[in-house]
């Protein structure tokens, strides 16, 4: 397990966001980016979690609501890695990964686009 320290994987996650294109980036609105330190029980190795209503599914509906939430879990992907840069890789991929399901994208279409 690599040793990153709560700051430093905060730091990762906000490179990975900053590494999505700007004009997506401008889209992502009303959406929480949070690192937790482990994911729920009933899913130990889950890496990240997008909770909420995908762009592609919100109608006139879709006001005054909480902000949609992406989850980035330290504790799983600091344990599957072995090096630094394993970690960063790692968290770009959770975090491309989540934001994408944000955009409606689901996993099978990231596995087509060699985002799984």
């Amino acid at each position: 397990m690599v040793d990153v320290t709560p700051a430093e994987f905060e730091e990762l996650v906000a490179d990975a966001l900053d590494q999505i294109p700007e004009e997506l980036g401008r889209l992502m609105r009303n959406v929480a980016v949070v690192v937790e330190e482990e994911p729920p029980e009933d899913d130990p190795e889950l890496l990240g979690l997008y909770e909420g209503t995908p762009l592609t599914e919100r109608g006139e509906w879709y006001t005054g609501v909480l902000p949609d939430k992406i989850s980035v879990f330290r504790g799983p992907l600091l344990r599957m890695c072995a090096t630094r840069e394993e970690v960063v890789e790692e968290v770009l991929v959770t975090v491309v990964h989540e934001v994408a399901h944000h955009f409606g994208i689901d996993d099978d279409r990231l596995h087509e686009l060699g985002w799984e």
